[in-house]
């Protein structure tokens, strides 16, 4: 299909990729000059503003945003004068799924269709193939069927539910998330202190053929040690936030639900800032590996 693409970040410029990698017709944009430069070499189609983007497309149109979340309703309300009925926008970053049924809400009335849509697999996911989960109506999930298909790896996409579902259920991975790398970051260190000369980067290969906690997040600590060394050099020992293990735990307080592990692996993150560790070394590692964040 023919698609509007803006956002051309480490997530954006890979998907837009391999968008055009599977036979889409991209055109691209962002305030950023190089980051277009980047896109146009990928083979995507630019534009300098967005009426020219929006005017590249055909009738209805559909766009992909992937922005951070604090400026989707600045993007939304430069886009949408350009919108007609019938056309569909799709936020693929990771907003707060209230703001997402807030936004669709809001465009009930314009007959413009909001998609809300989780991504799961860091910038290596975005060109290799990604984990897709989409919030919307089901009819205009079968219509849009094929270009989930096309950036998911085999059989990572599903319709989630309606409108806020796909961001609900991509934040309440994040939120997993934060608990699973807490634990592996605290068994790791643990053994680093365990005084029996442990070599971890072993250990850490050893995990990921047939243990039970086998997984890609102890893969990418094995390769943090292949590239740190197991004293972590050069690796902060702060770690970073991107917002949604944050909005898990509220999410966890609204519905009643204990999220203890889950609260307490944020919370770790946190007071991280002030007190850095080998443990928040470890977390940042994996970070390192899957998300592209700063050492």
């Amino acid at each position: 299909m023919k698609l509007g693409y803006i956002g051309l970040g480490k997530m954006g410029h890979n998907m837009v990729e391999r968008l055009v990698k599977k036979g889409h017709e991209v055109f691209a944009f962002d305030i950023d000059e190089d980051a277009r430069r980047a896109a146009e070499k990928s083979g995507a189609k630019i534009a300098v503003t967005l009426s020219e983007l929006v005017g590249k497309l055909d009738t209805p149109k559909n766009i992909w945003i992937m922005v951070p979340h604090q400026t989707v309703d600045d993007v939304l309300s430069e886009l949408v004068p350009f919108l007609v009925d019938g056309d569909t926008v799709i936020d693929g970053g990771n907003s707060p799924y209230k703001e997402s049924m807030r936004r669709a809400g809001g465009f009930e009335s314009t007959g413009i269709n909001f998609v809300d849509v989780g991504v799961s697999g860091g910038p290596a996911g975005a060109r290799e193939g990604a984990c897709v989960m989409v919030g919307v109506d089901k009819e205009d999930f079968e219509a849009l069927e094929p270009l989930f298909r096309d950036l998911a790896a085999p059989g990572a996409y599903g319709y989630m539910g309606t409108h806020g579902a796909g961001h609900f259920v991509k934040m309440v991975h994040n939120g997993i998330e934060y608990g699973m790398m807490q634990a592996i970051a605290e068994g790791f260190a643990m053994m680093e202190k365990s005084g029996f000369g442990l070599n971890l980067e072993k250990i850490a290969g050893l995990y990921s053929h047939r243990s039970v906690v086998e997984s890609r997040l102890v893969e990418w600590l094995k390769e943090g040690f292949e590239e740190f060394g197991q004293e972590m050099e050069g690796i902060s020992g702060s770690v970073g936030a991107s917002g949604e293990g944050e909005w898990t735990v509220e999410a966890a307080r609204d519905l009643g639900v204990p999220a203890k592990v889950i609260e307490d692996a944020f919370a770790f993150r946190v007071a991280s800032q002030d007190n850095p560790s080998y443990t928040g070394k470890l977390l940042q590692a994996m970070r390192n590996r899957f998300g592209g964040h700063s050492a």
